[in-house]
């Protein structure tokens, strides 16, 4: 193994028996360097690295103070002592202040006290170095923590923001979250109209994190259900003591969304007193906690969602007029899942995967079938509605693809949507008309959802409908009943 190079130590003095004499009481542990002047000092200065300068003061053209003021702000972590003939207060003090000088050693000196001073001097240069290093290393962890930090939160954003709500290149969500997307890089009010379940939640999150305070955590409360004293809890939080079966502090979410956002779902079910009580906060742009007697002063950005339309109930006068402006700055409506037919095999799909890793179960998708009786519904519970009805027929499914055998009855025989899946049954029968055409329309449901629960077995599908397979046949095709291109090789 390769022994450690020695330090280096420059030493400079215009007589060059005391050059030596230095050196030799250096050169047991030190690489020495020598120069009778400061020019030759300068030059290998230029060629080496040294860790300290040995100069004597008085020199002739420059002398050490000068020399070493100039080594100082070239290569500052060089380590500088002077060798004196002179104690003078006042010129060791100029020479500390210009020079930066370690150490001062005074003629006549012992090689000892010159060694011992070397020695401290390399010391002190290399803890200089290590710090150097140590304090790059910081800089580079920083800025590298800093980097992660920002691709996670980008990652994050990304991942939590508009690209996450799934719909097709012609779906009529694209405009509605062109708006959204739109209104959420401008810090007001935002009010989310819209059914249950439509996902106003998820559209609030997106908001959030495409706005200029994505880099916050993200709040959320569903007020619907919650007593006013409850409500006051949760969003302005209480201080020690100040409610029976609370005896510490309560931070409210007033206080933790502070330059963040924060999504009030459900502000329809608001109390007339609660709705003064929030106009008056949104007003003051201040809160006060229970038991507080000062206000806290918030920077939050609200989001209200609403089940119901305001407007209509300000007009009902059963909503407060102020409040409803307060919220509604702009004003944005969900569109339910029955609007947008195209998008419910990409919402399904992804509905699926979701809920097959969650419960450890492999599946490939839908067939072809399946998806038009769920294009087709109407989906009155809107994703909700839709991720239990996938939820259940993942349950019960036995193949990786999931079947239309698997949805509901109820699914399999609701009228077919203005714009769903189950096209041939639409043209064929008719919403209004006669008892007799009515009759017919609800015979046809009955028809294919029985032969789509027996996957397409006639013979198990007459049995169930108390039909013989002649009569069955009859029907499908006096209906024009057609089974999937798939299933017609089947149940003969």
């Amino acid at each position: 193994m390769a022994e450690a190079p020695l330090p280096t130590v420059l030493l400079v003095d215009d007589e060059a028996h005391s050059v030596a004499a230095m050196r030799m009481a250096l050169e047991d542990e030190f690489e020495c360097f020598e120069a009778e002047s400061a020019e030759a000092a300068w030059d290998i200065l230029e060629r080496e690295w040294v860790h300290v300068v040995v100069c004597d003061q008085r020199m002739p053209g420059q002398t050490g103070v000068e020399l070493l003021t100039e080594v100082r702000a070239r290569w500052p972590e060089t380590v500088r002592i002077i060798v004196t003939g002179y104690t003078d207060p006042a010129a060791m003090a100029d020479a500390i202040n210009l020079a930066g000088i370690h150490e001062f050693i005074t003629k006549p000196w012992h090689p000892e006290q010159l060694l011992l001073a070397a020695r401290n001097a390399s010391q002190l240069f290399n803890l200089a170095r290590d710090n150097e290093r140590m304090s790059l290393e910081m800089r580079f962890l920083r800025s590298t923590v800093d980097s992660k930090l920002d691709a996670q939160r980008k990652a994050l954003q990304e991942g939590l923001g508009f690209d996450t709500i799934p719909r097709g290149a012609s779906s009529p969500t694209n405009g509605f979250v062109e708006r959204a997307r739109q209104v959420a890089s401008f810090d007001i009010p935002v009010l989310l109209n819209g059914e249950p379940g439509t996902g106003k939640t998820d559209v609030a999150r997106a908001m959030h994190y495409a706005s200029l305070r994505g880099d916050r955590p993200f709040y959320e409360l569903n007020c619907a259900g919650l007593p006013d004293r409850l409500l006051e809890l949760e969003l302005f939080g209480a201080k020690r003591g100040a409610m029976d079966g609370q005896p510490t502090a309560r931070t409210g979410l007033m206080r933790k969304a502070d330059g963040s956002t924060l999504f009030l779902n459900g502000v329809e079910t608001l109390s007339p007193a609660f709705q003064l009580r929030l106009a008056r906060v949104l007003t003051d742009g201040a809160f006060q906690q229970i038991g507080a007697s000062e206000t806290t002063p918030t920077r939050l950005r609200l989001i209200a969602g609403a089940n119901r339309d305001l407007a209509a109930m300000v007009a009902e006068g059963t909503f407060r007029n102020d409040l409803y402006y307060l919220v509604a700055v702009a004003d944005l409506t969900v569109p339910p899942l029955r609007a947008r037919p195209g998008d419910i095999a990409l919402i399904a799909n992804r509905m699926l995967y979701d809920a097959a890793a969650a419960h450890g179960k492999r599946v490939r998708g839908f067939t072809d079938d399946a998806l038009e009786f769920l294009e087709g519904y109407d989906w009155p519970g809107n994703l909700r509605d839709l991720r239990n009805e996938v939820t259940r027929m993942l349950v019960f499914a036995q193949d990786e693809i999931l079947g239309a055998d698997l949805i509901s009855r109820h699914i399999l025989q609701a009228a077919p949507g203005e714009a769903g899946a189950d096209r041939q049954a639409a043209t064929d029968s008719l919403i209004e008309g006669t008892l007799k055409d009515r009759v017919e329309m609800i015979e046809i449901r009955i028809l294919r959802e029985t032969l789509t629960r027996m996957k397409w077995n006639k013979s198990r599908a007459a049995a169930e409908l108390g039909l013989s397979r002649v009569g069955l046949r009859a029907k499908l095709d006096r209906y024009g009943i057609a089974p999937p291109a798939k299933e017609t090789s089947k149940g003969g």
